[in-house]
């Protein structure tokens, strides 16, 4: 049992560290700082970011009294970055600086709130602040940078509307540099689709865990609404072509 949490915990370490130096080489250091690299200065560069997480980590890991402490900064560092990220789906002039000031933006302003401003995350009032202070500073400097830096070239975005065909209410400018796609006004039918994959998810998760917990009438039920969700979106995404597209 011990090698057992032994293994999933460095398991999801590994993970963790190996996506954030991704993060940091690939779509940090290689797109903006060093662009002409050779692949072993990455793997170098990449190793060095490992390194550096884990320190970072360790010291992090330090200070946290426990898990529900470290939910809430999570949660509080990434305020704000949400919304962003959803957009880039359904508004062209999102740019990759638009989700690095957010994120940027969001650790800073949070840090902020709870050291300078010694509002507590443990207090459920305070720590309301803190989200709705951090959202809305946050948002500010995501539009603000969005605003003030280029859009991503003409071809990446054409790239990307040929291939996803978002609602054209954001995407005016490439809908009429893309004549051929086909315009979609599928706006509601995405939510349902998305609200379906959320049920389809957490369904699957907790219906597996019943079973395991050879709770086996509740796991069939939750599996049962899953593979509903499931079998709502397949027919959803047939009915208008995607298959086709994804294949």
């Amino acid at each position: 049992m011990v090698a057992a949490f032994a293994a999933a915990f460095m398991s999801t370490v590994g993970t963790q560290l190996n996506w954030g130096a991704s993060y940091l080489v690939n779509d940090l250091y290689r797109r903006f700082i060093r662009k002409d690299g050779s692949e072993r200065h990455y793997v170098n560069a990449s190793q060095v970011a490992t390194v550096m997480l884990t320190i970072i980590s360790a010291i992090v890991t330090w200070y946290m009294d426990s898990i529900a402490g470290a939910w809430k900064l999570l949660i509080a560092t990434g305020a704000g970055t949400g919304l962003v990220l959803i957009l880039r789906w359904y508004w062209w002039r999102i740019n990759a600086w638009s989700e690095v000031s957010s994120m940027a933006a969001a650790f800073v302003v949070s840090i902020l709130l709870q050291t300078a401003f010694h509002l507590d995350s443990d207090d459920p009032v305070q720590f309301a602040y803190i989200i709705l202070i951090t959202v809305a500073i946050t948002t500010a400097v995501w539009l603000t940078v969005t605003m003030l830096t280029a859009p991503e070239s003409e071809a990446t975005l054409l790239r990307f509307y040929r291939k996803v065909r978002p609602s054209p209410f954001g995407w005016k400018p490439l809908r009429k540099l893309a004549p051929e796609v086909p315009v979609s006004h599928d706006l509601g039918w995405n939510l349902a689709d998305w609200l379906a994959g959320c049920v389809l998810i957490y369904g699957a998760l907790f219906g597996i865990g019943k079973v395991i917990l050879l709770e086996y009438a509740t796991g069939a039920g939750f599996l049962a609404v899953a593979a509903a969700a499931g079998a709502f979106i397949y027919w959803d995404l047939s009915r208008r072509g995607w298959a086709s597209v994804m294949e």
